[in-house]
């Protein structure tokens, strides 16, 4: 199969490659439900090497700059109360944490989680985090520039491998919210 976006070497559809994904991710994938049919999420193989933007885009394709997100994992704090939520926005923006993730969530202070969190709550690597099968009940709060592209290169759960994600099944995820502004330039 030739991958929607990109250049890669091998691209498969993400259900008849799951052994490829972490558990949650795998399970996402197997569950799915939405009107983006499961089999139009695309699994490509990366090498970890090239992971960092700019150098995976030399390698990958340049115009993927522009057709990638990154999914960050942000805390909450109001009280004694911590929320976990996950943040997409696109690559060339940054996630407004003390803005709109902050008045979204009822905190009275926002931070990026640590690294351990991160991958603790979400069973993924770091550097791999994707929206795709996150735990129930978490905010998925998603950029509406993210929802508008044909299609999305994202984490896969493991720093070798990337999702392509039609844009509108962000839209879909579940605890997902669209919002104007999430990322910023």
């Amino acid at each position: 199969m030739d991958a929607p976006i990109g250049r890669f070497d091998h691209a498969t559809a993400a259900p008849d490659c799951l052994d490829e994904l972490t558990r949650p991710v795998a399970d996402a994938v197997r569950h799915w439900r939405g009107s983006v049919p499961a089999d139009q999420i695309v699994y490509v193989e990366t090498d970890p090497q090239w992971a960092d933007t700019a150098v995976f885009v030399q390698h990958y394709g340049q115009e993927l700059l522009e057709q990638s997100a990154n999914c960050v994992v942000v805390a909450g704090r109001r009280g004694g109360e911590t929320t976990l939520a996950a943040c997409v926005v696109l690559s060339t923006t940054r996630v407004d944490v003390n803005g709109v993730v902050r008045r979204q969530l009822g905190a009275r202070k926002a931070s990026f989680a640590s690294m351990d969190t991160a991958t603790g709550e979400t069973g993924m690597e770091y550097g791999g985090i994707t929206p795709l099968g996150l735990p129930d009940g978490w905010p998925v709060l998603v950029d509406s520039a993210v929802v508008d592209l044909p299609y999305v290169l994202v984490g896969s759960g493991r720093r070798r491998g990337k999702l392509l994600v039609p844009g509108k099944a962000f839209a879909e995820l579940p605890g997902a919210v669209v919002l104007e502004g999430l990322g910023v330039a």
